[in-house]
């Protein structure tokens, strides 16, 4: 019997053996295509690092699923708190929303400042507000990364600021950034936004590569802090590939930029992201024995879609095994088989093939011919 998994890609050396990777100047990095999951290349991945303020992507979407289950709205007014506003007086070493105490803001606003102005002080208002200390805030933060796979992840505070215990890797962080363009659509809009205007101060995004006209990035967000060095989670799409860089522990924020343009434009210059078969079409049919049909249609419930190579989709060859013997009654998705992909004679994916539709047991007539058959078949 088959232990059918969805698709799994052969690793990068594999898939093109004749691919120089390039050399990347950071402590760990990470890139992933977003549409399968694929890792293209990574240093690290998944070793723990202060993710500074990369901390906040996962502040925005506790924002963003709480907006979205309607247990908070963007109306909503937050009261600045004391605690909140205490982090101005250290304006050099925090970055800011420049908020006051005892001032209403509301949630947009605050989800503004945490994402363009990267503000410490709109971080642990918004965190105070949705769970009645920032302390708690992380208990709900840390139940999120579990449920996101992040496995290598344990957050201590909604900021990124300097904490024992407070962690990231690489590869977490590639997960929650692409959980954030696939769960949030709407809301990750706001990475792309290039600058944003609160009490009279207009701050920049700190992500270079917004203003980058040779690519096409929209997110996602920045990090620094002294024991992080220089951060960045990145993402752009180019022909209908989306790719997302997380580039840790750089040097500076002009060569966090400059490693992350470096993972994107290779990625896009040697990979392409194709969707070889579509979902719920008839691939083949399946011999079905005692039912009220002899075939069933049998196709895949997600589209075969993969990385490989640049230019060679028209190389990509299909092959599938069924499963003998196969009885009525038969439920409509039941894996009946397994498909592969393969490029040069080598399987580079393998997904699950199923029934598209029910067959029932036939009459005892039909049952007792189909008996007959297979005993004079064997």
């Amino acid at each position: 019997m088959y232990k059918f998994v969805a698709a799994l890609l052969l690793p990068l050396s594999v898939l093109a053996a004749d691919v120089v990777a390039p050399e990347v100047d950071a402590s760990a990095y990470v890139l992933m295509d977003y549409h399968t999951g694929k890792i293209l290349l990574e240093k690290n991945a998944q070793q723990k690092n202060e993710p500074a303020s990369l901390t906040k992507m996962m502040t925005s979407y506790l924002i963003s699923d709480a907006v979205k289950h309607e247990r908070l709205h963007n109306n909503d007014l937050v009261t600045i708190s004391e605690n909140a506003w205490r982090l101005n007086k250290d304006a050099s070493q925090n970055s800011l929303m420049f908020l006051e105490v005892g001032k209403q803001v509301s949630v947009d606003d605050l989800h503004r400042g945490i994402i363009i102005q990267s503000g410490n002080d709109a971080s642990v208002a918004i965190a105070e507000h949705m769970a009645g200390s920032e302390a708690a805030f992380a208990t709900m933060m840390n139940a999120y990364a579990k449920k996101l796979g992040m496995n290598h992840s344990q957050f201590k505070n909604a900021t990124g600021l300097t904490e024992d215990g407070h962690y990231s890797s690489a590869l977490d962080l590639a997960l929650l950034g692409a959980a954030l363009i696939r769960d949030f659509p709407d809301d990750y809009g706001l990475y792309s936004q290039k600058e944003f205007a609160w009490n009279g101060i207009k701050q920049p995004n700190r992500n270079d590569l917004l203003w980058d006209s040779s690519l096409t990035v929209d997110g996602i967000k920045t990090g620094h802090t002294k024991a992080a060095g220089y951060c960045l989670v990145s993402s752009a799409q180019q022909h209908g590939m989306r790719l997302i860089a997380v580039v840790l522990g750089a040097n500076s924020s002009k060569a966090r930029a400059i490693e992350s343009k470096t993972l994107l434009s290779w990625g896009f210059n040697h990979f392409d992201t194709v969707e070889a078969l579509k979902a719920d079409q008839a691939l083949t049919q399946a011999r079905i024995w005692y039912g009220n049909a002899e075939q069933v249609d049998v196709g895949l419930t997600q589209a075969a879609t993969l990385v490989i190579p640049r230019g060679r989709r028209a190389d990509l060859k299909a092959n599938f095994a069924l499963l003998p013997g196969l009885e009525a009654p038969l439920a409509k998705g039941q894996v009946v088989g397994k498909l592969f992909l393969q490029l040069d004679g080598k399987d580079v994916a393998e997904y699950p093939m199923v029934s598209l539709h029910d067959v029932h047991e036939g009459s005892v007539l039909s049952r007792f011919g189909d008996w007959l058959s297979k005993k004079f078949a064997n």
